[in-house]
């Protein structure tokens, strides 16, 4: 007996018990999470020592009154109809910077800039939450004779992290969790079997809600990680779950009693479900080789929703079914439903007719197949990554109109500019630093800076303005070649360490530290995968067909993620921002996951083919026999991850569009083309070889996804 049919069986032998632990995580869960998830960020910094780092440790320690303003924001006052130097807009600017001052969260401000009918007033806002009453004084200040705006670091990170919430909300669960349950629903056939699923995922995302809050009190987290754990947890929650209950719901069918019934779920589908869990933590656990804050937030919340997913479809679902019992399917569905997971089933047949019309054609369908995902795979080479930043929000956001006001008042300013810190050198550094603002002065994309001197010898500071979003590809590549050649042709003998820092370098070093470790995420999760699959299937022809063919749906998503987002192709069709780059972090974190998710079908589907395959010795019966009795769950479950992260891509934050239209695609491609073409045609054209392994792997563990005897079949049952 194995540790899952064990653990089924004692859950179910014990229900009461069972649900009592997880009542108790979840109401320890519920009480941190109102009481300690705390201090998330929407910032996301690099880990590590990058030349933004050494730049601001430097301005830290030289220019310690500057670095506390460094992170600033600027309040813009325009009027077409009066002049900065008229009795009226004074006044009224006069009163404004008073009620600034009033609201209690700014620490200093002062006029920055002025033109014949704007002002630019510089702010330095105490925290994230501070800049709301900021916001709802210039949203009260704008209109009729003056426009009013607001935009900078605390409230772009304010914004952010408002709208992630919002997004949250009208997307992931009003949305995306009522559709998941819809898809239930129908797959299932009864209300009562859709509904548990869900009610298996919402408790994972409260217990595992509850271990980010614990965690947040010692390290710093994305606020991303809440909208992350959510949407993956509604996703892997209800899979596994959905894989579970139509196996408990199968061997019923076939006869056995409850308790039998859910011990051999527990031996298959839960063995499955553990499978499939370790993978998806394994190809997450790549991301923390990216040093990056953002990037291991996500991670960290995946990972966890992931493992509180298993553990609840391993103790807690049969806990839950034994007191439910065949209570299970009530409030049934007229016509869904029946026989669900049968091949000699209405939908059985189906999917038979077209594995079979695949396995007569083998050739011409791969061919097929593969030129059209390859096609769709072809803009990857259009891929750019870069940040979304304030100009990506929706219109109606605070910072977007205040940068809006901002860029058509003052161009040339930035509430965020590049610092350019010299340390050490000769006499000449600060000379030097001088030639530097001379040329960015004459260089369109920056304004006019300011060279300071620190009290301490040989520490000179640059600051200068620069046009634009600070996260856009304007700014970026003004940085870049800052960086690369007009600060060494500049100090090329001075000897001076020169840094250049700021919120666009901070940028800069963060998609270096993104792309860098590339190769070896991608090392570290295919090769964890194909040993997985080797030592599950003992074949390495399956592990290697298995990766290849992740890869193609992944490539594919790619490149129609390149070509909706960047070549505008349909974004408005989707209610999606056209835009120039895709954010750095999604397609390392979306190759990881897809992964991570697709790798649930591959062992559902191949677990069963391979239990037939045992059975019958036949390649062609056990792949019209396994694709026939899976494809409607896996379906389904696809149909659910595509509901869940269409939710995402409903909501206004551009990196979860691109993050949600990307995995909702490549996974209905995964579990439609790949699963019921491809995969049939490859396993078709190698037919025995597809279970071959090599005699000097035969040392290897045998782990039996699924049990090797088949179901009873009806006739069996009846005499049991």
């Amino acid at each position: 007996m194995g540790l899952t049919e064990r653990l089924a069986r004692g859950a179910a032998a014990h229900p009461r018990r069972t649900l009592l632990c997880w009542g108790v995580a979840v109401v320890i869960a519920l009480g941190l999470v109102a009481t300690s998830l705390h201090g998330l960020t929407s910032n996301s910094h690099v880990v590590g020592n990058p030349e933004s780092t050494k730049a601001a440790d430097t301005i830290a320690q030289a220019f310690p009154r500057l670095a506390e303003s460094a992170k600033g924001d600027f309040v813009v006052v325009s009027s077409s109809r009066y002049r900065v130097t008229s009795p009226r807009f004074t006044a009224f600017v006069a009163r404004l910077g008073a009620e600034l001052k009033a609201t209690g969260t700014v620490a200093e401000g002062g006029l920055a800039a002025s033109s014949p009918h704007a002002v630019l007033i510089a702010l330095v806002i105490g925290s994230d939450s501070g800049a709301d009453p900021v916001e709802q004084l210039v949203a009260r200040a704008n209109g009729g004779a003056f426009s009013v705006g607001v935009t900078g670091y605390r409230t772009a990170n304010r914004d952010f992290g408002k709208q992630s919430q919002t997004d949250l909300e009208k997307g992931e669960l009003a949305f995306g969790l009522p559709a998941a349950l819809l898809v239930l629903v129908l797959v299932f056939g009864a209300v009562v079997a859709g509904l548990v699923p869900v009610l298996m995922a919402i408790l994972s995302i409260i217990v595992a809600l509850g271990l980010v809050a614990l965690i947040s009190l010692g390290f710093e987290l994305s606020i991303f990680i809440v909208n992350m754990l959510t949407g993956m947890g509604l996703a892997l929650g209800i899979d596994y779950s959905l894989f579970v209950v139509s196996r408990y719901r199968e061997e019923r069918g076939y006869g056995l009693t409850t308790e039998d019934a859910i011990a051999r779920s527990g031996a298959t589908a839960s063995r499955a479900v553990l499978f499939s869990g370790t993978t998806f933590v394994i190809a997450l656990l790549g991301m923390f080789i990216v040093p990056t804050s953002i990037m291991r937030s996500l991670a960290l919340g995946a990972i966890l929703v992931g493992i509180v997913s298993v553990a609840a479809a391993l103790t807690l679902l049969p806990a839950l079914l034994s007191l439910v019992g065949d209570r299970v399917n009530a409030l049934p569905v007229p016509v869904l439903g029946r026989n669900l997971g049968r091949a000699d089933a209405v939908e059985g047949h189906f999917w038979r007719r077209i594995v079979d019309g695949v396995l007569r054609r083998p050739v011409l369908w791969l061919t097929v197949a593969v030129v059209g995902l390859l096609a769709a795979a072809s803009p990857i080479f259009g891929l750019h990554i870069g940040a979304n930043g304030v100009s990506t929000l929706p219109d109606s956001v605070p910072s977007k109109q205040g940068y809006v006001l901002l860029q058509r008042s003052f161009p040339v300013q930035n509430p965020e500019p590049v610092n350019v810190v010299a340390v050490g050198g000769d006499l000449t550094t600060r000379a030097d630093l001088d030639e530097l603002n001379d040329r960015l002065k004459n260089d369109p994309r920056f304004g006019a800076g300011v060279v300071r001197t620190s009290s301490r010898k040989h520490v000179y500071l640059l600051t200068v303005p620069l046009r634009g979003d600070p996260a856009g590809t304007a700014a970026v590549a003004a940085v870049r070649e800052l960086r690369g050649r007009l600060v060494p042709s500049v100090f090329a003998d001075s000897g001076a360490r020169v840094y250049v820092g700021g919120q666009t370098a901070e940028d800069v070093d963060y998609f270096d530290a993104v792309t860098n470790p590339t190769p070896y995420v991608l090392l570290f999760v295919l090769g964890l995968s194909f040993i997985l699959l080797t030592i599950a299937f003992r074949s390495i022809v399956i592990a290697v067909v298995s990766v290849l063919l992740n890869l193609l749906s992944v490539a594919a998503a790619y490149g129609l993620l390149t070509l909706v987002f960047l070549d505008d192709r349909g974004a408005s069709l989707f209610g999606f921002e056209h835009t120039q780059v895709i954010d750095a972090w999604v397609p390392l974190f979306l190759f990881s996951v897809l992964f991570g998710l697709s790798m649930d079908y591959q062992v559902f589907l191949m677990s069963r083919i391979k239990e037939r395959y045992d059975h019958s010795g036949s390649t062609h019966d056990a792949v019209t026999w396994g694709v026939a009795s899976t494809a409607r769950i896996i379906t389904g479950a696809a149909l659910i991850i595509v509901v869940v992260f269409a939710g995402f891509a409903a909501g206004k934050l551009v990196m979860f569009q691109q993050m949600g239209f990307g995995i909702a695609v490549a996974l209905l491609i995964d579990a439609t083309i790949i699963r019921s073409v491809v995969l049939p045609a490859v396993l078709g054209l190698l037919d025995e070889r597809s279970w071959y392994l090599p005699s000097w792997l035969e040392w290897l563990p045998h782990v039996d996804i699924e049990r090797s005897t088949p179901s009873p079949t009806p006739a069996d049952a009846a005499t049991v």
